[in-house]
Protein backbone atom coordinates (compact mmCIF):
# COMPACT_ATOMS: atom_id res chain seq x y z
CA UNK A 1 0.00 0.00 0.00
CA UNK A 2 1.67 3.02 -1.25
CA UNK A 3 2.27 6.21 2.19
CA UNK A 4 0.12 9.11 1.88
CA UNK A 5 2.35 12.25 1.21
CA UNK A 6 3.41 14.35 4.35
CA UNK A 7 1.60 17.22 4.24
CA UNK A 8 2.16 18.66 7.97
CA UNK A 9 3.78 22.44 7.93
CA UNK A 10 7.82 22.37 8.15
CA UNK A 11 9.22 26.32 8.30
CA UNK A 12 11.46 26.89 5.77
CA UNK A 13 15.17 27.06 6.16
CA UNK A 14 16.07 30.89 7.29
CA UNK A 15 18.39 32.48 4.57
CA UNK A 16 20.83 34.92 5.79
CA UNK A 17 20.44 37.77 3.98
CA UNK A 18 23.21 40.66 4.59
CA UNK A 19 21.67 44.17 4.56
CA UNK A 20 21.89 46.46 1.65
CA UNK A 21 24.67 49.25 1.96
CA UNK A 22 24.28 52.02 3.07
CA UNK A 23 24.22 55.21 1.42
CA UNK A 24 26.80 56.83 3.29
CA UNK A 25 29.62 58.15 0.94
CA UNK A 26 28.78 61.03 -1.65
CA UNK A 27 29.82 58.58 -4.51
CA UNK A 28 26.50 56.59 -3.68
CA UNK A 29 24.35 59.43 -3.57
CA UNK A 30 25.55 60.92 -6.89
CA UNK A 31 24.94 57.78 -8.33
CA UNK A 32 21.12 57.33 -7.27
CA UNK A 33 20.86 60.81 -7.81
CA UNK A 34 22.35 59.88 -11.88
CA UNK A 35 19.40 57.25 -11.70
CA UNK A 36 16.52 59.14 -11.13
CA UNK A 37 17.93 61.41 -13.56
CA UNK A 38 18.21 59.19 -16.24
CA UNK A 39 14.63 57.60 -16.00
CA UNK A 40 12.69 58.19 -18.77
CA UNK A 41 9.73 59.19 -16.89
CA UNK A 42 10.62 61.96 -15.54
CA UNK A 43 8.03 64.91 -16.49
CA UNK A 44 10.76 66.75 -18.39
CA UNK A 45 8.62 67.13 -21.58
CA UNK A 46 11.38 65.93 -23.44
CA UNK A 47 8.97 63.59 -25.78
CA UNK A 48 7.88 66.55 -27.42
CA UNK A 49 10.79 67.60 -28.61
CA UNK A 50 12.84 65.83 -32.04
CA UNK A 51 15.70 68.51 -32.15
CA UNK A 52 15.45 69.03 -35.55
CA UNK A 53 15.35 65.34 -36.50
CA UNK A 54 11.80 65.13 -37.66
CA UNK A 55 12.67 68.21 -40.25
CA UNK A 56 15.71 66.00 -41.18
CA UNK A 57 13.77 63.31 -41.91
CA UNK A 58 11.07 65.08 -43.93
CA UNK A 59 13.55 67.54 -45.99
CA UNK A 60 14.51 63.77 -46.97
CA UNK A 61 18.16 64.55 -45.54
CA UNK A 62 17.84 60.90 -44.18
CA UNK A 63 17.45 59.06 -47.58
CA UNK A 64 20.86 60.60 -48.71
CA UNK A 65 22.15 58.00 -46.10
CA UNK A 66 22.84 54.66 -47.02
CA UNK A 67 20.56 53.17 -44.30
CA UNK A 68 18.10 54.74 -41.75
CA UNK A 69 20.51 53.38 -39.10
CA UNK A 70 23.41 55.23 -40.54
CA UNK A 71 21.34 58.33 -40.94
CA UNK A 72 20.41 58.51 -37.67
CA UNK A 73 23.72 58.03 -36.12
CA UNK A 74 25.28 61.00 -38.42
CA UNK A 75 22.12 62.98 -37.04
CA UNK A 76 23.37 62.24 -33.81
CA UNK A 77 27.21 62.90 -34.17
CA UNK A 78 26.56 66.40 -35.77
CA UNK A 79 23.66 67.47 -33.29
CA UNK A 80 25.27 66.17 -30.65
CA UNK A 81 28.31 67.75 -31.72
CA UNK A 82 27.39 71.23 -32.20
CA UNK A 83 24.44 71.50 -29.00
CA UNK A 84 27.46 70.22 -27.25
CA UNK A 85 29.42 73.83 -28.27
CA UNK A 86 26.22 76.17 -28.09
CA UNK A 87 24.53 74.68 -24.90
CA UNK A 88 27.39 72.98 -22.11
CA UNK A 89 28.88 76.58 -21.59
CA UNK A 90 25.91 77.85 -20.14
CA UNK A 91 24.92 74.10 -18.01
CA UNK A 92 29.22 74.86 -16.71
CA UNK A 93 28.18 78.47 -15.61
CA UNK A 94 24.51 77.95 -14.40
CA UNK A 95 26.24 74.61 -12.10
CA UNK A 96 28.88 77.09 -11.09
CA UNK A 97 26.66 79.47 -10.03
CA UNK A 98 24.63 78.04 -7.79
CA UNK A 99 27.10 75.73 -6.65
CA UNK A 100 28.97 78.58 -4.99
CA UNK A 101 25.81 79.70 -3.69
CA UNK A 102 25.45 76.36 -1.95
CA UNK A 103 28.78 76.59 -0.49
CA UNK A 104 28.57 79.74 0.40
CA UNK A 105 25.03 78.51 2.59
CA UNK A 106 27.50 76.29 4.53
CA UNK A 107 29.57 79.60 5.56
CA UNK A 108 27.39 82.17 6.01
CA UNK A 109 23.39 82.88 7.03
CA UNK A 110 22.58 82.96 2.56
CA UNK A 111 21.52 86.31 3.06
CA UNK A 112 18.78 88.07 0.74
CA UNK A 113 21.93 89.91 -0.91
CA UNK A 114 23.79 86.91 -1.77
CA UNK A 115 20.36 85.38 -3.10
CA UNK A 116 19.77 87.99 -5.18
CA UNK A 117 23.30 88.05 -6.71
CA UNK A 118 22.54 84.78 -7.73
CA UNK A 119 19.78 85.02 -9.34
CA UNK A 120 20.69 88.01 -11.38
CA UNK A 121 23.77 85.78 -12.75
CA UNK A 122 21.36 83.00 -13.70
CA UNK A 123 19.31 85.78 -15.27
CA UNK A 124 22.06 86.81 -17.36
CA UNK A 125 23.08 83.55 -18.30
CA UNK A 126 19.42 82.61 -19.19
CA UNK A 127 19.21 86.00 -21.35
CA UNK A 128 22.67 85.52 -23.12
CA UNK A 129 21.52 81.92 -24.38
CA UNK A 130 18.14 83.61 -25.58
CA UNK A 131 20.11 86.10 -27.96
CA UNK A 132 22.18 82.63 -29.03
CA UNK A 133 19.77 80.15 -29.81
CA UNK A 134 18.62 81.02 -33.88
CA UNK A 135 15.48 79.87 -34.31
CA UNK A 136 12.15 80.10 -32.32
CA UNK A 137 11.51 76.54 -32.68
CA UNK A 138 14.75 75.88 -30.20
CA UNK A 139 13.72 78.86 -28.19
CA UNK A 140 10.00 77.17 -27.54
CA UNK A 141 11.36 73.82 -26.76
CA UNK A 142 13.77 74.64 -24.46
CA UNK A 143 11.96 76.95 -22.34
CA UNK A 144 9.05 74.06 -22.28
CA UNK A 145 11.77 71.79 -20.78
CA UNK A 146 13.15 74.52 -18.48
CA UNK A 147 10.21 75.01 -16.83
CA UNK A 148 9.46 71.36 -16.48
CA UNK A 149 12.96 70.86 -14.94
CA UNK A 150 12.43 73.76 -12.06
CA UNK A 151 8.92 72.02 -11.59
CA UNK A 152 10.92 68.65 -11.14
CA UNK A 153 13.16 69.93 -8.75
CA UNK A 154 9.83 71.68 -6.19
CA UNK A 155 7.35 69.28 -6.63
CA UNK A 156 9.39 65.97 -7.12
CA UNK A 157 13.08 66.09 -5.53
CA UNK A 158 12.56 68.87 -2.60
CA UNK A 159 12.17 66.58 1.12
CA UNK A 160 8.60 66.87 1.88
CA UNK A 161 7.52 67.87 5.34
CA UNK A 162 6.67 64.33 5.95
CA UNK A 163 10.43 63.48 5.74
CA UNK A 164 11.77 66.51 7.23
CA UNK A 165 12.77 64.24 10.44
CA UNK A 166 15.44 62.13 8.66
CA UNK A 167 17.53 64.85 7.96
CA UNK A 168 19.45 67.24 10.04
CA UNK A 169 18.32 70.62 10.61
CA UNK A 170 21.46 72.10 9.15
CA UNK A 171 20.84 70.38 5.83
CA UNK A 172 17.04 71.45 6.26
CA UNK A 173 18.44 75.18 6.89
CA UNK A 174 20.48 74.86 3.34
CA UNK A 175 17.42 72.90 1.58
CA UNK A 176 15.01 75.47 2.40
CA UNK A 177 17.44 78.00 1.23
CA UNK A 178 18.03 76.17 -1.95
CA UNK A 179 14.35 75.60 -2.49
CA UNK A 180 14.10 79.37 -2.35
CA UNK A 181 16.41 80.16 -4.52
CA UNK A 182 14.86 77.94 -7.18
CA UNK A 183 11.34 78.96 -6.50
CA UNK A 184 12.56 82.77 -6.95
CA UNK A 185 14.14 81.82 -10.44
CA UNK A 186 11.12 79.87 -11.63
CA UNK A 187 8.91 82.90 -10.80
CA UNK A 188 10.65 84.93 -12.71
CA UNK A 189 10.24 82.20 -15.59
CA UNK A 190 6.39 82.57 -14.92
CA UNK A 191 6.59 86.65 -15.14
CA UNK A 192 7.98 85.83 -18.56
CA UNK A 193 11.02 87.81 -16.85
CA UNK A 194 13.71 85.70 -17.86
CA UNK A 195 13.12 83.00 -20.52
CA UNK A 196 14.18 79.64 -18.39
CA UNK A 197 15.94 77.64 -20.99
CA UNK A 198 17.11 73.95 -20.58
CA UNK A 199 20.80 74.15 -20.31
CA UNK A 200 20.37 76.76 -17.49
CA UNK A 201 17.69 75.22 -15.88
CA UNK A 202 20.10 71.82 -16.65
CA UNK A 203 22.94 73.37 -13.87
CA UNK A 204 20.84 74.69 -11.68
CA UNK A 205 19.07 71.53 -11.11
CA UNK A 206 21.91 69.33 -10.69
CA UNK A 207 24.02 72.00 -8.77
CA UNK A 208 21.41 71.92 -6.60
CA UNK A 209 20.82 68.43 -5.77
CA UNK A 210 24.50 68.34 -5.55
CA UNK A 211 25.82 66.42 -8.17
CA UNK A 212 29.28 67.10 -9.74
CA UNK A 213 29.57 69.67 -12.41
CA UNK A 214 31.37 66.60 -14.66
CA UNK A 215 28.37 63.69 -14.40
CA UNK A 216 25.92 67.04 -14.88
CA UNK A 217 27.53 67.90 -18.37
CA UNK A 218 27.89 64.06 -19.49
CA UNK A 219 24.55 63.25 -18.59
CA UNK A 220 22.88 66.03 -20.25
CA UNK A 221 24.73 65.21 -23.24
CA UNK A 222 23.63 62.04 -22.83
CA UNK A 223 19.85 62.98 -22.48
CA UNK A 224 20.14 64.58 -25.52
CA UNK A 225 21.45 61.24 -27.62
CA UNK A 226 18.89 59.25 -26.50
CA UNK A 227 16.12 61.84 -27.15
CA UNK A 228 16.96 61.97 -30.20
CA UNK A 229 17.26 57.76 -30.35
CA UNK A 230 13.36 58.02 -28.75
CA UNK A 231 12.52 60.22 -31.66
CA UNK A 232 13.89 58.45 -34.40
CA UNK A 233 11.42 55.14 -32.86
CA UNK A 234 8.51 57.38 -32.68
CA UNK A 235 9.14 58.54 -36.06
CA UNK A 236 9.45 54.82 -36.98
CA UNK A 237 12.98 55.26 -38.81
CA UNK A 238 14.34 53.01 -36.23
CA UNK A 239 13.14 50.04 -34.29
CA UNK A 240 13.36 49.91 -30.35
CA UNK A 241 15.99 47.32 -30.46
CA UNK A 242 17.89 48.88 -33.07
CA UNK A 243 18.08 52.24 -31.32
CA UNK A 244 19.54 50.35 -28.22
CA UNK A 245 22.08 48.81 -29.96
CA UNK A 246 23.00 52.56 -31.36
CA UNK A 247 23.10 53.83 -27.56
CA UNK A 248 25.23 51.59 -26.88
CA UNK A 249 27.70 51.14 -29.79
CA UNK A 250 27.72 54.41 -31.22
CA UNK A 251 26.66 56.99 -28.62
CA UNK A 252 28.87 56.14 -25.74
CA UNK A 253 31.94 57.45 -27.36
CA UNK A 254 30.42 60.09 -29.11
CA UNK A 255 29.27 61.30 -25.86
CA UNK A 256 32.50 60.70 -24.01
CA UNK A 257 34.46 62.45 -27.00
CA UNK A 258 32.30 65.75 -26.86
CA UNK A 259 32.05 66.20 -22.92
CA UNK A 260 35.73 65.99 -23.14
CA UNK A 261 36.18 68.62 -25.63
CA UNK A 262 33.97 70.94 -24.19
CA UNK A 263 33.93 70.69 -20.50
CA UNK A 264 36.02 73.31 -19.96
CA UNK A 265 34.14 75.79 -22.21
CA UNK A 266 32.15 78.83 -20.47
CA UNK A 267 29.50 82.19 -21.34
CA UNK A 268 32.41 84.96 -20.25
CA UNK A 269 29.92 86.20 -18.50
CA UNK A 270 31.47 85.02 -14.70
CA UNK A 271 34.96 85.69 -16.09
CA UNK A 272 36.76 88.89 -14.46
CA UNK A 273 38.27 91.24 -17.20
CA UNK A 274 41.67 89.97 -16.35
CA UNK A 275 40.91 86.79 -17.18
CA UNK A 276 42.16 86.24 -20.68
CA UNK A 277 39.03 84.56 -21.92
CA UNK A 278 38.76 83.98 -25.30
CA UNK A 279 35.57 84.04 -26.81
CA UNK A 280 36.20 82.26 -30.10
CA UNK A 281 38.33 79.30 -28.66
CA UNK A 282 36.47 78.96 -24.62
CA UNK A 283 32.99 80.63 -25.64
CA UNK A 284 29.73 78.99 -27.18
CA UNK A 285 29.12 78.43 -30.98
CA UNK A 286 26.80 76.82 -32.79
CA UNK A 287 28.89 74.58 -35.69
CA UNK A 288 25.89 72.92 -37.26
CA UNK A 289 24.24 76.04 -39.50
CA UNK A 290 22.63 72.95 -41.62
CA UNK A 291 20.59 71.88 -38.25
CA UNK A 292 20.03 75.32 -37.36
CA UNK A 293 17.81 75.72 -40.87
CA UNK A 294 15.70 72.64 -40.69
CA UNK A 295 14.91 72.83 -36.84
CA UNK A 296 13.70 76.45 -37.64
CA UNK A 297 11.60 75.02 -40.93
CA UNK A 298 9.81 72.65 -38.37
CA UNK A 299 6.55 74.49 -38.60
CA UNK A 300 6.18 74.58 -42.25
CA UNK A 301 5.79 70.72 -42.42
CA UNK A 302 2.40 69.39 -43.31
CA UNK A 303 1.92 66.90 -40.21
CA UNK A 304 3.63 67.16 -37.25
CA UNK A 305 4.11 64.65 -34.60
CA UNK A 306 6.64 66.58 -32.37
CA UNK A 307 6.08 70.22 -31.03
CA UNK A 308 9.62 71.26 -32.37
Amino acid sequence: MARAPDLSFTEPARLSISPLPAMANKDDTETYILLLLSDSNLPTGSFVASAGLESHVKHGFASLSASPVQATVDFVRDSLGSYAKSALPFVSDAHRTVERFASCLEQEDGGEGFLQDTLDKLTELDELYQVMTLNHVARRASVAQGVALLTLYSRGFSRPPTLSAFSAKESRADESQMSRLLNQFKLKVRREEVPGHLPICWGVLTAALGLKLERAQYLYLFLHARGLLSAAVRLNDLGPYGAQQILLHAVRPLVAAETERCKILRTGLLQGSDDGFDDTLSGPANTWPLGEILAGRHDLQHSRIFNS
